[in-house]
């Protein structure tokens, strides 16, 4: 493990070497490479930094064992118990840090609501979830575009696409991708009899055009007027635009714009933000193992999590954790939810990783 981490530690000294020449500023594409690995193994060398002080403070309470003076002694055993507790939670951390990287890591991302089973409650949850990721994104400090919306009568939404730009986006939100069911008495329903509808999130990592690259023979674009919820015609030129990607039949629209080119821009990323996870699809099934070992991120169909209004509750099925606080939860204080998946998420893959 030290081997590999003297190994890293180099070339994080190198990076930062890299960084500052002006050739490699100049080339975004090399830029963006060098700093998404440079942030990905900078908690992992200021963890060895770290830990390489609290061995060189323990050796030199080690050598005050030596000393004549009884106080010094006692002193010292106190240091040297301290010390080790120490070294053992760094070289934990440590071991937690050399887990391969998610490859998507320090990416922003592509978030898709569809409302599901229940009609217009499901709409009207789909909004909820819309509501909360806007609240923790802004919380979080994160860029939020909408990209794509269809609302209903009731202001809900049958589906809505946006995005996420910053360098936690990915890492923040990738254990949100499933089904989202809620447990509740609609408001009109005169019995006060509870339903129970569901939504479907997608969480998909945003593609650099140096990672993918869609030929223009590849695409049919097709442009029309948007429309507003009913049906009812927001616009009077033909400014939606949708993209059909022929070789995989994925097919993208955008009307939320005034302007077809912007709209076509939209629907371009998140063309191609979908293309790519096709491609990690076929890529993670292809890694059954790493798929086995992670905590439950990349499959939209699974049923994830439920919010219980009557109970003011919410429970993650995957790491059968309950909070009952529904109400701040959907304010966006998603954080304890988010930090518990992280955490169980890196026991299983460090479990893993031990093992091969």
């Amino acid at each position: 493990m030290f081997d590999q981490l003297e190994n890293i530690e180099k070339r994080y000294h190198e990076i930062n070497s890299l960084l500052s020449k002006s050739e490699i500023v100049s080339d975004q594409n090399k830029f963006k490479k060098l700093s998404r690995e440079h942030s990905q193994i900078t908690k992992t060398v200021k963890l060895f930094e770290k830990y390489k002080k609290a061995k060189s403070d323990l050796d030199e309470a080690k050598e005050l064992l030596l000393d004549s003076d009884e106080d010094m002694k006692d002193l010292a055993k106190s240091e040297i118990d301290t010390l080790e507790s120490e070294i053992k939670s760094i070289e934990d951390a440590l071991r937690v840090s050399l887990i391969p990287p998610d490859p998507n890591s320090g990416k922003g991302i592509i978030v898709e609501i569809r409302a599901g089973t229940g009609g217009d409650e499901s709409a009207l949850f789909a909004a909820d979830l819309f509501r909360m990721y806007s609240r923790f994104a802004e919380i979080k400090k994160l860029k939020i575009d909408i990209m794509d919306s269809h609302e209903t009568g009731l202001g809900g939404f049958k589906e809505i696409t946006f995005s996420l730009d910053g360098k936690d986006a990915y890492d923040l939100f990738k254990f949100e991708m499933g089904g989202h069911r809620v447990q509740r008495v609609p408001e009109t329903e005169s019995s006060g009899r509870i339903h129970t509808s569901a939504a479907t999130v997608a969480v998909l990592p945003q593609a650099e055009e140096n990672e993918l690259n869609i030929e223009e023979k590849d695409i049919r674009i097709d442009v029309f007027r948007a429309s507003g919820p009913g049906g009812q015609s927001v616009n009077t030129t033909d400014s939606a635009v949708r993209i059909t990607h022929i070789p995989t039949g994925i097919v993208v629209s955008c009307q939320d714009e005034k302007s077809q080119h912007k709209n076509k821009a939209k629907a371009m990323k998140v063309l191609r933000a979908r293309i790519y996870e096709k491609m990690e699809q076929e890529r993670q099934d292809e890694l059954s193992q790493t798929r086995r070992s992670q905590v439950g991120s990349g499959d939209r169909s699974q049923r994830i999590r439920t919010y219980n209004f009557p109970e003011n509750r919410v429970t993650d099925h995957r790491i059968q954790l309950t909070l009952y606080k529904l109400n701040s939860i959907l304010e966006g204080n998603i954080d304890e939810l988010i930090d518990a998946l992280v955490k169980a998420d890196n026991e299983k893959a460090l479990k893993t990783f031990v093992q091969n």
